[in-house]
């Protein structure tokens, strides 16, 4: 049967009330490519020709506005507006006093995957203590998170970071609307924050569900797939290993020069971890890590979403990596995007995936529980 009814985005709500949280106001949008309604027409324009509605600047963050670069952003101008754009990645990761001078609002309206270390919710909190600070609203343009609420996975964070904002797991389980609650209450922050709640999205529902068109996030966020996988694979971006940029798949592969992928995957397939297979292939990235070197590795193959584990299978690649080639792969950086001290060390000394997750499982608990409050769909479930 077809989805009789289909989600509706935060801009999608916004618009069926009239603009009525932004009439009278003078508004900076923080947005990007993936800031569209359901018929794919841009926020930007949305706003822009919004009756009452003065916008009167735009901020993007990586990947720029239009989410074609994996570099920094220069400011500039929006063509089509005419209104100046500023970049928040790179030598700015936050708007400045002078940027934000003139405004009374600032929207948000971004599509996150779910990941803590995926920088977009970096840039929805900095952004929100600059409101703060300037006596600025707040808006969300509320978003599902495509990889489901109901599971949290990964330790919290004990150092802070762009790739790490706040002390919350990898895998969260908010969408930005939550994450904006959890945040502004955490962090004592005093401005209005007001979230245009998503309509028709239940907690257990990933991307597929809501009948919304897929918009890449990010020029190596290609599918659901992608997503899912990448709260345990993209753990290992900073090590000397490609996962699969410069690749049509990136984060479904990951590969080295020196990596064995029979023996790679032979060894993670004895594991029976749930939900997922691996195969070994071989492939030759053109851009990042080992560009244009021809690399050994894995395709990692999803059998049951409903039984995969992300967080888990990342550490238990990790640690089959730090196990069968340890003269090879180093994980000196593995704890970049982990950015939890005793787990990582807890690695480096040989603990397995299972020992690690029963580890934090405290802190996961602890977390589900101080993010009750915040919720905004289905929160009696919970």
């Amino acid at each position: 049967m077809p989805n009789l009814n289909p989600v509706s985005t935060g801009i999608d709500a916004l618009q069926h009330a009239g603009f009525s949280a932004l009439r009278g106001q003078r508004i900076g949008l923080i947005t990007n490519h993936t800031g569209l309604d359901r018929h794919g027409e841009a926020t930007i324009d949305l706003l822009h020709h919004a009756p009452g509605v003065e916008l009167k600047a735009l901020f993007g963050p990586e990947h720029g506005i239009r989410g074609l670069l994996d570099e920094k952003v220069p400011d500039g101008k929006d063509a089509q507006t005419g209104l100046p754009f500023y970049s928040l990645y790179g030598e700015r990761t936050r708007p400045t006093a002078e940027q934000l001078e003139g405004l009374d609002t600032l929207v948000y309206d971004i599509q996150d995957v779910g990941t803590r270390f995926y920088t977009f919710s970096s840039t929805l909190g900095l952004c929100m203590e600059e409101a703060a600070k300037h006596h600025l609203r707040y808006v969300v343009l509320d978003r599902p998170n495509p990889i489901g609420g109901w599971e949290i996975e990964g330790p919290l964070a004990d150092t802070l970071s762009f790739t790490a904002y706040h002390p919350v797991p990898i895998r969260h389980g908010l969408t930005v609307g939550e994450l904006a609650r959890l945040y502004h209450a955490e962090k004592g922050l005093k401005n209005e924050l007001h979230i245009v709640k998503v309509e028709g999205w239940n907690r257990g529902d990933f991307w597929d569900a809501t009948n919304l068109t897929w918009i890449n996030p990010s020029p190596n966020m290609r599918s659901l797939t992608q997503a899912l996988l990448y709260p345990g694979i993209g753990l290992l971006e900073f090590t000397n290993l490609s996962v699969g940029r410069g690749t049509d798949t990136p984060f479904e592969i990951i590969g080295a020069p020196w990596l064995d992928g029979r023996l790679l995957a032979a060894d993670l397939n004895s594991r029976e971890l749930p939900g997922i297979r691996f195969i070994p292939v071989r492939f030759t990235p053109h851009a990042s890590v080992h560009a244009n070197a021809a690399c050994g590795g894995v395709n990692f193959h999803i059998l049951c979403r409903n039984r995969f584990v992300p967080v888990l299978t990342g550490l238990a690649v990790a640690a089959a990596l730090h196990r069968l080639f340890p003269h090879d792969w180093d994980p000196a950086r593995y704890d970049r995007l982990l950015a939890n001290k005793p787990a990582y060390d807890a690695f480096l000394s040989g603990a397995t995936a299972e020992a690690l997750v029963a580890s934090w499982q405290p802190q996961v608990e602890a977390f589900r529980n101080r993010r009750k409050p915040y919720l905004l769909y289905d929160p009696e479930a919970i």
